[in-house]
């Protein structure tokens, strides 16, 4: 039984390393769960690259940084009822090599004023994670 169980984990690490976009998209509907529960900090650890070379693009311009990042979704999403509901609609993921995915989709907040737009995230698998390097999102 033991042997049996340690095979079946076995097999589940190697599937989830050999996965990409199902790592991805699990750890962006992990995000949507932080989000949904007003934690924009479970909602940036989740995915996002925790280095000061993490880039968001908004139609404010560049942001450069985890920390800084984190700032403009608290300063932009200040209560959970501003953050509303939000929903993932990905488009399209495409291995652009080895260690990194281009993922193109749609955002849904619903929320009084209800938003909608679009994202483009560049993910690179880097210390053996699958992380967030780079968002343009824009409505």
């Amino acid at each position: 039984m033991a042997k049996l169980l340690l095979s079946l984990l076995l097999l589940v690490g190697t599937y989830r390393s050999d996965d990409p976009k199902g790592i991805i998209k699990e750890k962006m509907d992990k995000q949507v769960e932080c989000w949904n529960k007003g934690n924009l900090n479970c909602y940036m650890k989740a995915a996002y690259w925790q280095s000061d070379s993490l880039k968001f693009i908004g139609g404010s311009g560049i942001t450069y940084g985890f920390e800084r990042t984190l700032e403009r979704y608290k300063v932009g999403y200040p209560t959970k009822e501003e953050m509303g509901t939000l929903s993932f609609t990905i488009l399209s993921m495409e291995m652009i090599g080895e260690d990194v995915c281009f993922v193109v989709g749609q955002y849904h907040l619903e929320r009084e004023n209800e938003d909608t737009g679009y994202f483009s995230l560049l993910w690179r698998r880097i210390d053996d994670d699958w992380v967030i390097v780079a968002d343009h999102s824009s409505n």
